[in-house]
């Protein structure tokens, strides 16, 4: 079995290209979505051990709004994206247009909400296409799923699971800046793999295992 921790940097650089890929296809259609340009930038591409995904993050206690999506197919697993709230919300008035907007777990900003889970399934999905592209493997998202909450309550039950699979997790760094808005906004996606996924992706990146 391959051994994510292994990995060389020109083959991080091969995965950081598949998602920069990625990223200019969401900023594509996040333009679209919002109404002026968008740009987005994978700075960094990193495969960390499963008991450090949570500091990598911002910690546990970090609120954060965070999109799930299950894949099926060649490579299956489970896909998050994680921002945190005040920059979601930041995000959600450029895309509503609404000046104020309150994200929560009651869901009591409808319009809000959705903007920030079409804008994580548009950020997913790009990303899943490219690698999809670069490997040929067949990967299907379902439909995603939004949780406002602190990121060791969402992921501490997936993290259990990932844990009797495999011990690294592969975190893509997303930077998106658009006008009107001076700072970066930072994210985190995060693929949680399920047994041999790793492996069938380094495979078909040509990645073999005695590398």
């Amino acid at each position: 079995m391959i051994e994510p921790n292994r990995l060389s940097d020109i083959q991080l650089d091969v995965l950081r290209e598949a998602g920069n890929i990625g990223a200019g296809n969401a900023a594509t259609s996040m333009s679209k979505l919002m109404d002026h340009k968008v740009d987005m930038q994978v700075p960094s591409v990193h495969i960390v051990p499963f008991d450090e995904v949570l500091e990598w993050i911002g910690g546990p206690d970090v609120p954060v709004a965070s999109i799930m999506i299950h894949i099926f197919g060649d490579a299956p697993g489970n896909v998050y994206f994680f921002l945190k709230v005040n920059e979601a919300e930041s995000l959600a008035k450029s895309v509503t247009k609404q000046p104020h907007v309150q994200l929560d777990n009651r869901g009591t900003d409808h319009f809000a909400a959705s903007a920030i889970k079409e804008t994580g399934n548009i950020l997913t999905s790009s990303y899943l296409s490219a690698l999809s592209d670069f490997t040929g493997l067949h990967m299907q998202p379902s439909v995603p799923a939004m949780h406002i909450d602190m990121a060791g309550a969402i992921l501490s039950h997936a993290l259990i699971e990932v844990s009797q699979m495999t011990d690294y997790v592969l975190i893509i760094d997303t930077e998106i800046s658009y006008s009107g808005f001076d700072q970066r906004i930072q994210g985190n996606f995060l693929f949680l793999p399920d047994p041999k996924s790793f492996s069938e992706l380094f495979k078909s990146l040509g990645i073999e295992e005695n590398e």
